[in-house]
């Protein structure tokens, strides 16, 4: 998935948070559902006995009493009016603590709120309550990293954003390794076996914040690896465009044929109107996977026809096939009986895999359910695939690429999987691994705020 980086202006703050992954609209609160009417199941995909009862009798750790555990979800919906992670949560315990909790402690999830710029604060809070912090994600969630790692607090995120959080200590990222390329099987596939005419035009074209910059300059450096030239950059105000007619007028004149886009997916489909307009079809399009969205077919709409539009999900089990899924399928079935008319979306299952793994960890500690036990319990799984969720991912190694990757295609009658040679199940697995070499910043770890593992409890 995109993971942004940082911004200094409110234009940019507005790009960022419509165009890292969130989507959809919706009230600061979390849908509400029908109430149950059967008994649920505790397995979860191929995860066995996820949840259940137990006697606990001991409070071993900060957030964790022998009734329940404290756990922190960022969210930036004050700002962004989007709940799809507080519906996230809400159905996850709601079907965690029916069953009797993490072996008889019910999860009591803390929204934290960001209000987009407030992540510091949040992040005091939650040192000073809550035992992890689960499921959740902030598009500056940076400004918080320094205090989370000064206080100990272990990060299950849906995901990243900026370069220091990204890849952060005492985070369990589902999302690969931020040393490398997460989309390079994916380019590859577009570069060398879909569209090889390609290889010697591509576009990128990003807001205007350091946001999209710091990945534009990783795409660069990732295609010209694959033998790609790029033959047109560009970044466009944060604010938004009025007019997308010079932007689409210059890619025609530099003959682009494949083009990255990096920013919110209602900008990219007035791009594609005007691109359709001027009669310039391109080879391929990568709206990312922030676009991977009914809206976006929507406000796509005509210029579908003309325009091949990919997003690579970096191995989430696509929702149109969720029938092939039963872990894809449970989720849906869960949002029905928790959180009727709420959307299940990419972030939502991100976020589901981290509150599955964050479960099944703590799960293991029994009484003792420290904050020591349950990261290291979760560093143990090298096949991690939260029941079927997702393809498999080694979270052994705080910096591993991914090895699998699946494409979706945009059309007039939804988003499908694209033709891309799927070699394990809906995955394409054995993808070529890219190691950046330029400088875009590193990760915060303990010894930055003078502390280590030991220190961890």
């Amino acid at each position: 998935m995109r993971t942004p980086t940082t911004i200094a202006a409110l234009a940019a703050v507005a790009l960022l948070a419509a165009g890292c992954g969130r989507s959809g609209g919706g009230n600061e609160e979390p849908t509400q559902g029908a109430a149950p009417k059967q008994a649920v199941s505790a397995d979860f995909g191929d995860l066995k006995d996820v949840c259940g009862p137990g006697s606990p009798a001991k409070a071993p750790a900060q957030g964790v009493t022998k009734d329940a555990i404290d756990v922190g979800v960022f969210s930036d919906v004050g700002f962004t009016k989007n709940p799809e992670l507080l519906d996230a949560a809400k159905v996850f315990t709601s079907w965690c603590n029916e069953l009797g909790g993490v072996k008889g402690r019910k999860l009591v999830p803390n929204i934290r709120d960001t209000k987009m710029m407030e992540v510091r604060q949040r992040m005091l809070e939650s040192c000073k309550q809550d035992f992890a912090l689960v499921g959740g994600s902030a598009a500056l969630d940076a400004m918080g990293t320094k205090d989370r790692l000064s206080c100990l607090l272990p990060d299950f995120p849906a995901q990243q954003s900026m370069v220091t959080n990204n890849g952060s200590d005492l985070q369990l990222a589902q999302t690969g390794g931020v040393s490398y390329n997460r989309y390079q099987g994916y380019w590859s596939w577009l570069l060398k076996e879909a569209y090889p005419g390609s290889k010697g035009s591509v576009g990128i074209i990003s807001g205007d914040s350091p946001v999209t910059k710091g990945l534009g300059g990783q795409a660069q450096e990732s295609l010209r690896a694959l033998g790609g030239k790029i033959s047109y950059s560009d970044l466009y105000p944060a604010q938004g465009v009025s007019d997308w007619t010079p932007y689409a007028q210059s890619i025609k004149s530099k003959g682009v044929k494949g083009l990255i886009f990096y920013g919110d997916f209602t900008s990219l489909a007035k791009l594609e109107q005007i691109l359709t307009g001027i009669n310039y079809k391109l080879d391929w399009i990568d709206a990312n996977n922030n676009a991977y969205l009914p809206q976006f077919i929507k406000l796509a709409g005509p210029s579908l026809k003309a325009q091949n539009n990919f997003a690579d999900l970096s191995g989430l089990h696509p929702l149109e096939t969720a029938s092939d899924s039963p872990a894809t399928k449970k989720v849906q079935e869960l949002y029905k009986r928790y959180a009727s008319g709420a959307n299940v979306t990419s972030v939502a299952l991100r976020s589901f895999s981290a509150w599955l793994l964050f479960a099944k960890s703590a799960g293991t500690c029994g009484d003792d359910l420290t904050r020591k036990c349950v990261y290291e319990a979760a560093r143990k799984e090298t096949a991690w695939t939260a029941g079927g969720l997702q393809a498999p991912i080694d979270l052994s190694k705080n910096d591993v690429p991914l090895d699998c990757f699946n494409v979706e295609k945009a059309t007039p009658d939804g988003w499908k999987p694209a033709d891309f040679k799927p070699n394990n199940g809906p995955y394409r697995c054995g993808a070529p691994k890219y190691k950046y070499t330029g400088n875009y910043g590193k990760p915060l770890t303990l010894a930055d705020v003078g502390k280590s593992m030991n220190d961890l409890k």
